[in-house]
């Protein structure tokens, strides 16, 4: 694997560690896309920014032989960008597996479980 591919082999490396939790752990993570996207764009954000802040000031940077060499606006690489959409992605999808076998109410699993009383 060219070494260009390193930080994308290691998201895609988490995401088969994680994906197969929603098929096999019906984990519904992927059917509540909605809900999927409002945390997303929550979470993505402010970690978009704050990179962009530490990358023009010198605080932050990435190995150029390590990445695609595509950058967005703030010289934030591609590989950042995919890397705060898996990373949340693979850890709600472990946290609903967990919730799954464990029988444990997590979210909206409470409210149900308690007839609706969040106390």
């Amino acid at each position: 694997m060219p070494a260009s591919l390193s930080y994308v082999g290691v998201l895609v490396f988490v995401l088969v560690g994680s994906l197969w939790l929603e098929i096999f752990l019906r984990t519904r993570v992927l059917a509540r896309w909605r809900r999927l996207l409002l945390v997303m764009v929550l979470v993505v954000w402010p970690f978009l920014l704050w990179d962009a802040y530490a990358i023009s000031q010198g605080h932050w940077w990435f190995d150029t032989s390590r990445i695609l060499g595509i950058y967005l606006p703030g010289e934030i690489p591609l590989d950042e960008l995919l890397f705060f959409l898996v990373i949340p992605l693979a850890s709600i999808l472990t946290l609903e597996a967990v919730r799954s076998v464990k029988g444990w109410p997590v979210g909206d699993g409470v409210a149900a479980s308690e007839g609706g009383d969040q106390r």
